[in-house]
């Protein structure tokens, strides 16, 4: 039996040199990022059991991945934790599986809560020996060693802000870009054989953010509204979750921040670091923004891991006219202007910034156009749970407008939502555990063109049929938006709810769903 671990031998050279060698590693969770985890475990001669309460015939990638035996799979209701946590020497918990989160099941908390009680956590003595409990974005963070660390949370547009970043930092050919985190893309397995040059963009969600140690060098805020609250409780719960990133910010390091939401702006009065503030208007001296229809910088500090001094940018400060920003809604542009922000602290060229803008067309289910089918746009927004993220959606089209919602209810307050639905959409079509709910708010709201829908599929016939009628009534006016003036209605997927009441994997799932539906689409309505 080896010896009982400490935390520096999960660190990188101590990980190469053999330190997880027929320790006991049990991983909680068999998602993506579990998987990742115990696969990269037993790579370093780990004996690995990875645990999921979920029953072995909804967790196939899991048991597909492992069919080897090099894990052990310890799933579904009969699967004792207890057991395997007595004789663990290192616990690695997905960030779904955080103690204190309602959203953990009683059995899987109990045993968990007393394993923490004797563990050793991510803050103790980095020689202390025993059983150790932590997270995979925190052991993450710690095997990317020095490198250099960009961190970005939000309540919305997260996803969007860390691709573009990543996309403008991949423009230096000197310094490597990875992308990773709450994308989907962990980064645990590949951390450790990045290049030492390299930049790493973490996108950092409120479920990762609690079990967050490690500072990063650069964090970046794209607003803070409100969301998750069946997790945190309460608004101010909520915010101060989010909070977290802004105090990982190393010394030296910088806080980039939206000056037209109260509350990132907030954090601009921290002091402790360098802030560089964003906003659709004429930039403050140090930060980033808009004047005359271009993007300009004011000064804005570069990065001391990246030359410091004062980022380069061309007459003016301009960086690129906001015509060439692709993405629809005014909202992106203040995702682009984060970006851009990161893009001159990291000193990468204006030329190079204004072409990665140019050229970047969005994320899968983000206000993604799958198709345009006689005249009707379709578009993925299938990761918009929470009102602010679904208003920004409906309001980047023009009527002719019909949104696809519902799901399961996160129990967030929606009654502000439903007057501005109804006045920036034509119609609805609804579906899941939300439909009675949104259907009764959209209705008193003076909507009158209201479907439901049984499946996904279902719905995006159901919209495309509610578009034409609608179409067919109304003297429409141009729906357009950049690049897509063919359109004359479109058909949103904007959900609202959670897709926990129709797909057991929600990462992505219900976006596939309506890709695949729309894609399927009988031929009469691709004319």
């Amino acid at each position: 039996m080896p010896a009982a671990l400490s935390l520096a031998d999960l660190e990188p050279n101590a990980v190469a040199g053999g330190s997880l060698r027929n320790a006991n590693v049990v991983v909680l969770g068999a998602g993506r990022t579990g998987q990742a985890v115990a696969a990269f475990a037993a790579a370093h001669g780990a004996r690995v059991t990875l645990h999921d309460s979920a029953e072995a015939n909804t967790l196939a990638a899991a048991v597909d991945q492992f069919s080897d035996g090099s894990v052990a799979l310890a799933f579904g209701a009969a699967a004792d934790l207890a057991p395997l946590l007595a004789t663990a020497d290192l616990v690695v918990h997905s960030p779904a599986v955080t103690l204190g989160f309602p959203t953990v099941k009683p059995h899987v908390a109990k045993p968990l809560a007393e394993y923490a009680e004797r563990a050793i956590g991510p803050t103790a003595d980095p020689a202390l020996r025993g059983p150790i409990l932590i997270s995979e974005p925190e052991w993450a963070i710690r095997l990317l060693g020095a490198r250099w660390r960009v961190g970005i949370t939000g309540t919305k547009g997260k996803t969007t802000t860390s691709n573009l970043i990543a996309q403008i930092l991949a423009a230096d050919t000197v310094h490597p870009a990875e992308l990773g985190g709450n994308n989907g893309a962990p980064l645990i397995g590949k951390a450790m054989d990045l290049s030492r040059d390299a930049r790493v963009v973490l996108e950092l969600s409120e479920l990762q953010l609690p079990s967050l140690h490690s500072s990063i060098d650069v964090a970046v805020y794209t607003n803070i509204t409100v969301d998750h609250l069946d997790r945190h409780g309460t608004v101010d719960g909520y915010r101060k979750v989010k909070r977290i990133l802004a105090d990982r910010v190393a010394d030296g390091g910088l806080l980039i921040v939206n000056l037209d939401d109260p509350v990132t702006a907030s954090l601009a009065g921290i002091g402790r670091v360098t802030t560089i503030g964003y906003r659709r208007e004429r930039p403050v001296p140090g930060g980033v923004g808009v004047v005359d229809g271009w993007i300009v910088a004011a000064g804005v500090p570069r990065s001391a891991r990246c030359g410091g001094g004062i980022a380069a940018t061309g007459p003016g400060g301009r960086i690129l006219p906001v015509d060439e920003v692709a993405l629809p809604g005014e909202h992106s542009i203040s995702n682009v202007l984060a970006a851009v922000s990161v893009g001159l602290v990291a000193g990468i060229a204006p030329d190079a910034i204004r072409s990665a803008v140019a050229a970047f067309r969005g994320v899968p289910h983000r206000l993604e156009t799958i198709a345009v089918l006689d005249g009707i746009r379709y578009v993925n927004d299938a990761q918009a749970t929470q009102p602010d993220a679904v208003a920004a959606a409906v309001s980047s089209f023009r009527k002719p407008l019909v949104l696809l919602a519902g799901g399961r209810s996160k129990g967030l307050d929606l009654h502000e939502l439903a007057p501005i639905v109804a006045r920036q959409c034509s119609g609805a079509v609804l579906f899941g555990e939300l439909a009675d709910e949104l259907e009764a708010m959209f209705r008193a709201s003076g909507m009158t063109e209201i479907d439901r829908a049984t499946s996904i599929p279902d719905a995006v016939a159901r919209g495309g049929a509610l578009a034409r009628k609608i179409l067919s009534t109304t003297e429409a006016s141009p729906n357009a938006t950049l690049h897509e003036s063919e359109a004359r209605a479109t058909v949103l997927l904007s959900p609202i709810g959670s897709s926990f009441d129709m797909f057991n994997n929600p990462f992505g799932a219900r976006g596939e769903a309506f890709r695949e539906a729309v894609h399927a689409l009988p031929a009469e309505e691709r004319r």
